[in-house]
């Protein structure tokens, strides 16, 4: 298995071969799903501040269930309604691409320093929906960015319902600010 810090940086550098890589390597699920994790808890100790210490649990674990929604429904999408000829994914090469490409939310972290915090947590928000689109790119073998940037528009603003929804339960703002 990879080194996951060089994966991670890679994964954050938008390096398409890294994408490519963890298509390809069915032994990246664990690191994927790491990735996942260590996101969330940064995401939670950012708002901790804000939302008290259960934002922490309970935005891993919202976090956790959005990123399998999120990789079906773009599996979903990207090979039944968009595909192209030369796509050929599984559920777990998007899972696995998807959860690299959440390597840039780790700066989430940084979201309780008064002022610039949100702005990066807000940067790193569009750092990683800009890596899931190449992650999604690679994934379903499409050639064109747009078709990717389609896709994955659509399972975000589902994941972000879902999200916005799971928070109110859980009583946090998944907000930055």
């Amino acid at each position: 298995m990879a080194d996951l810090k060089d994966r991670m940086i890679r994964a954050a550098k938008l390096d398409p071969a890294l994408y490519e890589e963890v298509e390809a390597d069915k032994t990246a699920l664990p690191q994927a799903l790491l990735i996942v994790v260590i996101s969330s808890v940064a995401a939670g100790i950012g708002v901790v501040g804000v939302a008290g210490i259960k934002s922490i649990f309970a935005l891993t674990i919202i976090s956790l269930i959005g990123w399998f929604i999120w990789a079906f429904i773009t599996y979903y999408v990207g090979t039944r309604f968009l595909p192209v000829p030369e796509t050929k994914a599984d559920y777990g090469e998007l899972l696995r691409t998807i959860g690299f490409s959440n390597s840039p939310g780790i700066l989430r972290i940084f979201n309780f320093i008064p002022y610039i915090g949100p702005l990066i947590a807000f940067a790193a928000s569009i750092w990683t929906l800009v890596a899931m689109v190449i992650a999604v790119r690679q994934a379903l073998d499409y050639s064109s960015t747009g078709r990717a940037v389609g896709v994955c528009v659509i399972g975000w603003v589902i994941q972000i319902v879902f999200i916005m929804a799971f928070s109110k339960i859980f009583g946090i703002s998944v907000l930055p600010g």
